[in-house]
């Protein structure tokens, strides 16, 4: 009986570990938006940091001070340039799929807010090489007042967080 029990908490132990390091981002299937159009994604988008993509309705877009996603969001580094995009509709929501083919220009993330005073800010260390070329994934999804924002994942993917551009204030569907 004894063996019968270190077996089964062995086998539990081992779930728990597996199991353990999964966060949000490692089984997200996707926003379950399938009704966006290209003509509705088409336009200037913006976030809070600074960064701002025009995806253009013939597939081309330009890139000013987008970071990196996933764990490259961490280097600090935030590229700029020209590239392509496309919506796609895959099983779990709808994504746009962007491609830096050309890097114009690389900074770096201003260091985040203290969160308090006497903290010193610390700026992110970039990668000694950013890249020349770059895809994001963007996910699509709808907010309270059913416009479409376009978000990824940022860091660590056990702790979820998404970075998430919105559409620029005076963007229509109407891309450059």
């Amino acid at each position: 009986m004894r063996a019968w029990g270190a077996v089964l908490g062995g086998l539990v132990l081992v779930l728990v570990v597996l199991t353990g390091c999964a966060g949000p981002y490692q089984y997200y299937e996707g926003t379950g938006v399938h009704d966006a159009t290209a003509a509705e994604v088409a336009g200037a988008w913006e976030n809070i940091e600074g960064t701002r993509v025009v995806l253009r309705k013939d597939g081309t877009a330009q890139v000013e001070a987008l970071d990196g996603s996933d764990f490259a969001f961490e280097d600090g580094w935030r590229l700029f340039g020209t590239g392509t995009w496309r919506l796609a509709d895959e099983k779990g929501g709808q994504r746009v799929w962007l491609e830096l083919t050309k890097r114009t220009k690389v900074t770096t993330r201003s260091p985040s807010p203290s969160p308090s005073p006497s903290a010193v800010p610390v700026a992110p260390t970039p990668t000694a090489d950013p890249p020349s070329v770059y895809s994001w994934g963007f996910y699509v999804r709808r907010d309270q007042r059913d416009e479409l924002e376009l978000f990824f994942f940022v860091g660590d993917p056990d702790i979820g967080n998404t970075y998430v551009v919105s559409r620029e204030a005076e963007s229509s569907t109407e891309a450059p």
